[in-house]
């Protein structure tokens, strides 16, 4: 299996993680958002030509006053440029077989790397509430949610995993 940049030519319609805003997310803008507005890149879980997953990324930055006073320490009191993982899904015909964790892991290696060559303070993810737990276990902890809120659909739960974490998780290099 191979995890690379989504190709124009990828066959995104055969994916099905069994939540429909991911779905149709992938399916109808992941292209538009990499290719043509060049605002996030997606990378994809690849066996065989067969996309098995994906995980979505883009720059942001994070309000340092949204962690907890325990994450904010060493931090700078200005906003801190951060990589925002915006999705990650696994096709059902993969799931519970590790494929996640994989590309959860890529995604903090790109933040290694980024940090090494521009800086970068660390991981946001807007986790759904089933994911809360999954995210937590890698040490993403909750970030305040200042606004969005609404009892009509469940909110995602805002994590973050500094930067600190994922280099000491990797053996301290960025790369």
């Amino acid at each position: 299996m191979e995890i690379r940049a989504l190709r124009e030519g990828d066959d995104r319609s055969t994916f099905h993680s069994g939540d429909p805003d991911l779905d149709r997310f992938f399916l109808r803008f992941a292209g538009q958002n990499q290719f043509r507005h060049h605002v996030g890149v997606t990378y994809v879980a690849v066996e065989d030509d067969r996309i098995l997953g994906f995980a979505t990324v883009c720059p942001a930055h994070l309000e340092i006053d949204r962690l907890p006073a325990r994450a904010r320490r060493g931090l700078p009191r200005y906003p801190v440029p951060v990589l925002r993982l915006a999705r990650l899904a696994v096709d059902r015909s993969a799931q519970r077989m590790g494929l996640g964790s994989q590309l959860l892991r890529f995604v903090l290696q790109l933040a290694a790397r980024l940090t090494r060559d521009y800086g970068c303070g660390g991981v946001v993810v807007d986790s759904k509430p089933p994911a809360v737990a999954f995210y937590a276990r890698y040490g993403f902890v909750t970030v305040e949610a200042l606004e969005g809120q609404s009892e009509a659909r469940p909110q995602p739960t805002p994590m973050f995993l500094s930067m600190r974490a994922i280099l000491s998780a990797s053996g301290g290099h960025g790369g």
